[in-house]
């Protein structure tokens, strides 16, 4: 399988660029390459609305493929493949893509089990490449750092801060810029802190802790993210790092996706897979006290008044910490309207954004995990969707409806 999914990868990026000139005029600009870039790309060519400019620093899969190939995935096998199937052109290009390719890898998988995350960013990096000039698509590798509109209807772009895009036009300007992990305010300072991206790759996390010397690592949080973070952990106790200890701060118990009549309650926020089962086995309180894991474990219960103090008192005694409190929107471009800077607030059921006035923004549209849709189940709770058969989903309902106006 590896020397296959090598072979893949290495054809996938080959074909990924184009070295033609730009043209002046596009009927959209797509900023960023994530998953939820590729699918507002693929349903902008469903809509007829090419040529389109893309734009992003890598076109390698985003966020997704750079840092969470290794992790387990909380979304069954099935839902990657709606993402591929959901519109005629990814179809078109796993078609026209040589076998095995990543999408007949998925489907050759057990549709109603999970898969690991690498298995959809080898999907992403085969629609990225497929999405090409052929298609209507022209790359532009580069961050766009400015974008300003004015009554003609033309945004006039800005890449990295000098690469004066003056002369491209476009209806529609989509942002799909992602988010990365958020950390909040510790009141110590002298501790390490390691991010939430190498914690979630064992093979980069087993690197940055010493093996021989005590160590004690703080683990804030109880979400997917710091479950699994707790896992790696306990992982490298259990075998290479025998002097690793863990301090887990959570605010509240375990939260667990519930598989309801024809809907699941806490789809978006409750823990999923092979990683809801090993918090079940492992994690409880009346589980805890008889696993493993309790010989490398502490549980510390803080809550949203007392937490500083208790980090006081508890991180004092670790010599490093990784916080998993969830993601913050990347850095949006600046942002202007006649020559003035823009205000926004984006509108979580039809993509669009509004100004401070509460009118819309002509022609500029944003998805992804940074602009996600906002949905309610049966029981009336509220979450934002995210994962790429959701962004599919959301995508086909709007993009229908964006507009220049």
């Amino acid at each position: 399988m590896a020397s296959t999914r090598t072979s893949i990868l290495n054809s996938y990026c080959s074909r990924c660029f184009s070295t033609a000139t730009l043209k002046k005029k596009y009927k959209a600009v797509v900023v960023g390459a994530g998953p939820a870039g590729i699918a507002v790309v693929g349903n902008l060519l469903e809509q007829k609305k090419a040529p389109i400019l893309w734009i992003d620093e890598e076109f390698e899969g985003g966020r997704l493929n750079k840092y969470y190939r290794e992790v387990p995935s909380n979304t069954k096998v099935k839902f990657f493949v709606g993402y591929a199937e959901g519109i005629s052109t990814f179809k078109d290009v796993a078609k026209e893509t040589p076998s095995p390719n990543a999408y007949t890898v998925l489907k050759s998988l057990n549709q109603e089990k999970t898969c690991h995350i690498a298995e959809a960013a080898d999907l992403c990096l085969m629609l990225t490449s497929g999405l090409n000039q052929s298609r209507g698509v022209h790359k532009q590798q580069g961050k766009l750092t400015d974008a300003s509109w004015c009554e003609n209807n033309k945004w006039t772009l800005k890449l990295d801060g000098k690469s004066s895009l003056s002369e491209i036009s476009s209806d529609l300007l989509v942002l799909c810029t992602g988010s990365s992990p958020a950390t909040g305010p510790l009141p110590i300072k002298s501790i390490q802190e390691i991010g939430l991206d190498p914690a979630l790759q064992p093979s980069l996390l087993t690197t940055l802790l010493p093996t021989d010397l005590p160590i004690t690592v703080g683990v804030i949080g109880a979400s997917h993210s710091a479950i699994l973070v707790l896992r790696n952990l306990y992982n490298l106790a259990s075998a290479t790092h025998p002097k690793l200890q863990v301090k887990w701060f959570t605010r509240h118990p375990l939260r667990y996706a519930e598989e309801r009549d024809g809907w699941i309650k806490r789809d978006n926020t409750g823990l999923k897979g092979e990683v809801a089962t090993w918090a079940k086995e492992n994690l409880e309180d009346d589980r805890l006290p008889g696993s493993d894991v309790n010989n490398h474990l502490e549980k510390v219960i803080t809550s949203k008044e007392k937490e500083q103090e208790q980090y006081s008192e508890h991180l004092r005694k670790c010599t490093h910490v990784i916080q998993a409190i969830g993601f913050k929107r990347n850095e949006m471009p600046s942002l202007k309207r006649n020559g003035k800077e823009l205000e926004t607030m984006y509108n979580d059921r039809t993509g669009a954004f509004d100004d401070s006035d509460g009118k819309k923004v002509h022609g500029l549209y944003g998805a992804g995990i940074a602009w996600p849709e906002r949905v309610t189940d049966p029981e009336g709770t509220v979450e934002h969707a995210v994962g790429l058969w959701k962004f599919m989903a959301y995508l086909k309902r709007v993009v229908p409806n964006w507009s220049p106006n």
